[in-house]
């Protein structure tokens, strides 16, 4: 067994309680240095932490003025990532930070300098793929197990009440009050963990994720918000792969995380709860694993890439920063997402649910025929925005 490693933990509410159960589970809140949070009374462990005797700050800047760690895990509203992540890396600490990584290419770029200046990693919080699943999967994709790929899509209908919107003062804006980016959407926040996963298998290394050449997006909404709850993305990758992505918070049924990966030799399936699946030409089939059941990998990843040193992880600010360009593309493509015809639109007020007629049964069929909405000659009310050609990452490069 390595050494003991020292964390910090930022944001103990929300996604926070997730890392605390992780290390109260085993037997690990000694290794806690302290937590940060303004409201540390919300979070489930607050009486544990209090028990252990776990210091709470208010700031990351007074932590490390009394203490240090090995390891920061920042588990904070996007627009407090960049901040935190250069106050912790500033301060000699290695960083997990919870996805998405930042809304500013600009910010994402000084991160991997920085990082690279103080020779310490920091990790995105992409559960997949720090997964033993996905790592497998990338390796085969990269060795040419299933030949050049062709063509991917992804479907993922998750329904978010109004209650998802009004729980942070955040939720579904463009900017905080201070004007930093912000950007939260179904694409930036709770489904972007598999629109990353599409750049991530095909980088062609462990740390890097393949870039997106040219994106053409459709984004709506039902609620009231500044960003979007509905987004149909298609593009193409460096190396001629075509990419198609829908999601959306504004159906009340729940579907996926749902992918097709096609290859010139196979064809990689999944759906929520279930195998990967590779099936080849011939008939035979490999599986692969679910990738759900390892989303606890990320924190321990991180503890073992202290305890030897390194000062690269397998998703950094480098395989995620795709994805930060893509969000940055969609709102290019569209700058105003379109709010959905009056007369699509219901409400259930038990469940304060807002949701749109028979969205899901469209998202499926175009998931289905490889087509977006404005592609259907049903479907009048569907634009689509301008084609956008993303630059090329320079940490791909």
């Amino acid at each position: 067994m390595g050494k003991s490693v020292s964390i910090v933990l930022v944001g103990i509410g929300g996604y926070g309680n997730h890392y605390l159960k992780e290390l109260w589970n085993h037997a690990m809140f000694d290794s806690i240095q302290g937590v940060v949070d303004i409201a540390p009374e919300n979070s489930n462990y607050y009486e544990e932490i209090k028990a252990n005797n776990i210091p709470v700050y208010s700031s990351l800047d007074s932590f490390y003025q009394d203490c240090q760690a090995d390891l920061a895990v920042i588990s904070t509203p996007i627009h407090f990532h960049t901040g935190q992540t250069i106050c912790a890396l500033e301060n000699g600490s290695n960083v997990l930070c919870e996805k998405p990584m930042t809304p500013s290419v600009e910010d994402a770029e000084q991160m991997i300098r920085l990082k690279k200046e103080k020779n310490k990693f920091v990790a995105i919080g992409f559960d997949w793929s720090f997964s033993d699943v996905i790592q497998k999967l990338k390796k085969d994709i990269a060795a040419g197990v299933f030949g050049k790929p062709l063509r991917m899509k992804t479907l993922v209908l998750w329904p978010r009440s109004e209650n998802y919107y009004e729980r942070a003062s955040w939720a579904g804006k463009k900017y905080s009050r201070e004007g930093t980016p912000i950007f939260d959407s179904v694409a930036n926040n709770a489904t972007s963990h598999f629109l990353h996963n599409m750049f991530y298998i095909l980088g062609e290394r462990p740390e890097r994720s393949a870039a997106l050449k040219t994106l053409t997006a459709e984004l709506y909404r039902a609620n009231n918000i500044e960003t979007f709850d509905t987004c149909v993305l298609k593009g193409e990758m460096d190396g001629g792969t075509q990419v198609y992505y829908y999601a959306t918070h504004a159906v009340t049924e729940e579907l996926g995380p749902v992918y097709e990966y096609v290859f010139e030799k196979a064809v990689l399936s999944y759906v929520k709860n279930e195998e990967i699946l590779a099936e080849f030409q011939d008939g035979t089939q490999v599986s692969y694993g679910d990738p759900e059941k390892e989303r606890a990998h990320k924190l321990y990843h991180c503890i073992d890439a202290v305890q030897q040193q390194k000062t690269e992880t397998v998703c950094g600010p480098e395989a995620a920063l795709t994805h930060v360009q893509t969000i940055r593309a969609l709102h290019e493509s569209v700058p105003e997402a379109a709010l959905f015809p009056e007369e699509r639109l219901q409400y259930e007020p038990d469940s304060r649910m807002r949701s749109v007629k028979d969205l899901n049964i469209l998202l499926k069929q175009c998931y289905d025929d490889w087509e977006t909405p404005s592609e259907k000659e049903d479907i009048t009310w569907a634009k689509q925005g301008r084609t956008i050609s993303l630059p090329f990452p320079k940490s791909l490069s």
